[in-house]
């Protein structure tokens, strides 16, 4: 995946002037040690100017760090550390910062090999909420060299998300649809995180796509779609128009990225969109999302956004999915009860046109969008509603989540992991059986309570903890799971039954 910035982690030891400064380099050295027999080394530079005792030894390790092109930073305190010179470090660094500590080494040796940095956290902390300077601290922050590497090879795709959006321009393409309200979209927090929006006209695009007509790519194009498609192209005749949008909106990225990295498209899809450009572009969007730039549906800006920031963590295809159905009990009950130990009500359908990559798919089918069809071209072949890829969505563990600004510009969001069952849905669509424990709970208490839209982005895997960790990086306070039995949500009715 192009789309994603690489992390690389300058891990700057400090030290209190009145601490042995060897414990802060000894530790760091077996820090580093630790991390690169475990995980990939071009992952972390270990700065070795100095152990930051003063600002002056900040602006020192600050400029080396810089210099070895490193864009996400921990703070590893060895010893105390030294809560000024630590936390301006922090402040002057630009780009995510995390902070460890170190536990002390051994009962034999808590007189001169004493480093207290579990005191040393509490005084980080405090000085960083003085001056305003956000951080990430884990769970719990003071550990072994193998343990802190742990924490910090967690960090890697928090630092990937939090860089990616610095860096991100959203592309959408005209409003949204009637009766699309949901996918409302206020702007200011996207500038608030420092990612960037060009916000077009389908007519733009329109024209961008006429501009396309014969281009000598085209051929090649279809090729790979066709190799992609195998015995699943059953609309052969549409691959050349869908190449055609594909081509359009790849030199649109490029022509209008500007000074911004990295990209992702909120898009038209309908009504007028098959009138105009004659196809359905469900296949081309799981295609451009399966290489890293997630397209969302129905010009569904933060949709576009949460779908960027799975794709920074997993460093895999994500997708956007309606919440879209329930599960019939006559399918639970033979496909799912005394099978998995899953309520119905914890239990939905998860469904899009045909938009979630051929690789997340269990088998894969160029089709025509059935609902459309039925309003814009009723009794007759399908034609200008062909395009979707269609199919049931692979099983597995997921994580499903959105961020969101509610209508007057505040950001709220909502991490629940659970997975796709492997069960047939007979059904059209990317679609897929999901189930999340406690789903009915956290439908009426979330959800439904809180005003989101009905689409969420899914991450093939549980990254619930990695998705939580970088929202609350972002600064979003109103932030939701599925929350387990016996845990209420603020006013669900103690007495209800779900």
């Amino acid at each position: 995946m192009k789309n994603l910035p690489k992390v690389k982690i300058g891990i700057v030891a400090v030290s209190r002037d009145c601490f042995p400064e060897s414990l802060s380099v000894n530790r760091r050295k077996a820090l580093v040690e630790a991390y690169k027999a475990n995980y990939d080394v071009a992952d972390i530079y270990e700065c070795p100017v100095c152990i930051v005792e003063s600002e002056i030894h900040m602006v020192q390790a600050l400029e080396d760090i810089k210099q070895a092109g490193c864009n996400a930073l921990c703070v590893y305190l060895g010893n105390f550390g030294p809560e000024i010179a630590e936390t301006l470090l922090a402040k002057h660094f630009d780009g995510p910062v995390m902070f460890v500590a170190a536990a002390e080494e051994s009962q034999n040796d808590l007189v001169g090999g004493r480093g207290d940095a579990y005191c040393g956290m509490l005084n980080a902390s405090y000085n960083l909420k003085l001056r305003n300077v956000k951080a990430y601290i884990p769970e719990y922050p003071v550990g072994t060299a193998a343990e802190c590497a742990d924490m910090i090879h967690d960090f890697v795709p928090i630092a990937r998300a939090i860089i990616g959006l610095k860096s991100l321009k959203i592309i959408s393409f005209g409003p949204r649809p009637l009766n699309f309200l949901a996918c409302n979209a206020p702007i200011q927090q996207l500038y608030n995180l420092g990612v960037e929006i060009e916000e077009n006209s389908e007519l733009d695009l329109f024209e961008a796509f006429n501009k396309h007509a014969g281009d000598e790519r085209i051929p090649a194009k279809v090729k790979e779609m066709e190799e992609e498609l195998g015995e699943g192209n059953k609309k052969p005749e549409i691959l050349e128009k869908l190449a055609q949008y594909e081509l359009t909106l790849l030199d649109w990225v490029e022509a209008h990225k500007g000074y911004r990295e990295y990209v992702a498209i909120a898009g038209k899809c309908w009504p007028a969109f098959q009138t105009q450009f004659g196809c359905v572009p469900c296949y081309v969007n799981s295609r451009l999302t399966a290489r890293g730039i997630p397209v969302a549906c129905e010009v569904d800006i933060y949709g576009a956004i949460s779908e960027y920031i799975g794709t920074c963590i997993s460093e895999d295809a994500v997708t956007l999915l309606d919440i879209n159905n329930s599960v019939p009990a006559d399918m639970y009950v033979e496909s799912i009860k005394d099978k998995y130990n899953y309520t119905l009500k914890d239990t939905f359908m998860g469904f899009h046109c045909g938009n979630t990559a051929s690789c997340k798919l269990t088998s894969k089918t160029m089709k025509y969008q059935l609902i459309m069809h039925r309003g814009l071209e009723p009794d007759k072949e399908p034609d200008i509603t062909r395009g979707t890829l269609e199919g049931d969505i692979v099983p597995g563990d997921i994580t499903f989540f959105r961020l969101q600004s509610t209508a007057d510009a505040k950001l709220r969001a909502y991490v629940a992991e659970g997975e796709v069952l492997p069960v047939a849905t007979r059904s059209f669509g990317a679609i897929g059986v999901f189930a999340i424990p406690e789903m009915g709970r956290f439908y009426r208490n979330v959800l439904i309570k809180k005003n989101y839209p009905h689409h969420g982005a899914v991450a093939f895997g549980h990254y619930g903890k990695a998705i939580f960790d970088t929202l609350k990086y972002l600064g979003v306070e109103d932030l939701e799971f599925n929350r387990p039995a016996g845990m209420l949500y603020d006013g669900e009715n103690p007495y209800a039954k779900y």
